[in-house]
């Protein structure tokens, strides 16, 4: 792979995730349109949305596609792709059930004006439970033109419908769950439709116990790693006043912008190591995402202590200000660390390195102790995150150069002539 591909595909999904991002984004405009409770109700149904393992499931398909297609197994990953789509059907039907059981206590608990929003989260779970499987087939297979499209897609139909939402029939956090759901619709529509040559095509027996022994680990890693990216908002809803919640929301909002900015290259690095690694070929790749992710993340959290207040006054009400801005110095600083990780994970595990996988589960198992331990403030919270994005970054970095796997053994010397 010549580094000029690299950082064309990694260009393109930049513009795409920036793109998605910008249009996702575009959505809190609307936080001047509804009330500040309404507001902070609907970033804790956003992040309650983004829990789905939606990353850790993409991996897992852009990982056996890219696996399946180095190997020649496009029949094998035909069948096992219908099989896992009705799995998920089956898991969603699942959590649809349990939300019904406690659908009273969770409208309490995250003081939610309408019921109705929980049922968008359901129908916005199914979203995010078929949308990865798609794009990870796009991502595996290195379509990265389409990917990027299908990405697009998903905030185009998030803001629209949202627009339609708030200014056209005046809702509040339930219809802007419902646009929520319009962009999963969309992105689903092109991605069943660009990956229907394989999902279509023949399909053959495979080995379920050699799957199960890379999906179990990669979803245990990756799902870690997202746990540490989302979950403090929601202790954050818990802990603090609804003013106090939608604050921090706005300031993470920005913030996390920073991770959407760099995870195209891990997104074209991990399938491309995924390749090499099935064919014992060595790469750079690795390499060359993590310097430019070092580059973008650092420029872009001093960007975002320079711009950010700017924005926040430019987005959100003068309410926001004060306590949004005094925040995006410490989330700016915590997703620096969190971002050179995700670079690392995505290498570790597209090498099926899982060693490192008990150590970021702890990690993670660690995190909402630590954090119901200290909450005192707002800025508290961030200084605990911060901590464990750091640690998380040391894990990972030890894993990699410190202690990397043995090397293969070599395979043994052929006999000579007329041995037996």
């Amino acid at each position: 792979m010549s580094q000029g591909s690299f950082f064309r595909q990694s260009a393109w999904m930049m513009v795409a995730t920036v793109a998605q991002g910008v249009f996702m984004w575009a959505v809190h405009f609307f936080s001047k349109r509804i009330p500040p409770s309404e507001y902070g109700a609907l970033v804790t149904l956003l992040v309650l949305s983004s829990l789905v393992p939606a990353l850790p499931l993409q991996m897992v398909f852009a990982q056996q596609t890219a696996a399946a297609l180095a190997r020649g197994q496009r029949a094998q990953l035909a069948r096992m792709l219908r099989v896992s789509g009705l799995g998920l059907l089956g898991l969603w039907a699942v959590l649809a059930a349990g939300m019904l059981c406690f659908e009273s206590a969770l409208v309490a608990r995250w003081q939610l004006s309408n019921p109705a929003a929980l049922w968008m989260v359901m129908l916005t779970w199914l979203g995010a439970l078929w949308a990865p499987m798609v794009l990870g087939v796009m991502q595996g297979k290195q379509d990265f033109l389409w990917l990027g499209w299908a990405m697009i897609f998903n905030g185009v139909g998030r803001w629209g419908g949202a627009a339609v939402m708030v200014l056209g029939l005046h809702g509040h956090a339930a219809g802007i769950m419902v646009a929520v759901a319009l962009g999963y619709g969309l992105t689903l529509a092109l991605g069943i439709w660009q990956t229907r040559d394989i999902w279509r095509g023949p399909g053959a027996p495979f080995d379920v116990r050699a799957v199960l022994a890379q999906v179990v680990p990669l979803m245990l890693g990756v799902g870690a790693y997202q746990f540490l990216f989302t979950a403090e908002t929601m202790f954050v809803k818990a802990w603090f006043s609804e003013d106090q919640a939608a604050f921090y929301g706005a300031a993470g909002t920005l913030s996390r912008g920073l991770i959407w900015l760099v995870m195209p290259l891990a997104a074209v690095m991990f399938p491309k190591i995924v390749h090499s690694a099935v064919r014992s070929e060595k790469t750079d790749v690795m390499v060359l995402t993590l310097a430019g992710t070092a580059l973008l993340a650092a420029a872009g959290a001093v960007g975002l202590c320079l711009v950010g207040p700017w924005v926040v006054r430019l987005v959100y009400t003068p309410a926001y200000v004060e306590t949004a801005t005094a925040l995006l110095p410490w989330y700016a600083g915590a997703m620096v660390p969190l971002s050179l990780s995700l670079v690392l994970v995505n290498n570790l595990l597209a090498r099926s390195q899982f060693r490192v996988v008990p150590w970021l589960a702890g990690l993670a198992l660690a995190y909402p102790v630590a954090l119901h331990q200290f909450h005192g403030s707002l800025v508290t919270v961030l200084q605990t995150m911060a901590a464990f994005c750091t640690v998380l970054f040391v894990i990972c970095a030890w894993f990699t150069w410190v202690r990397p796997p043995p090397p293969l053994p070599a395979p043994p010397a052929p006999l000579p002539p007329g041995a037996l």
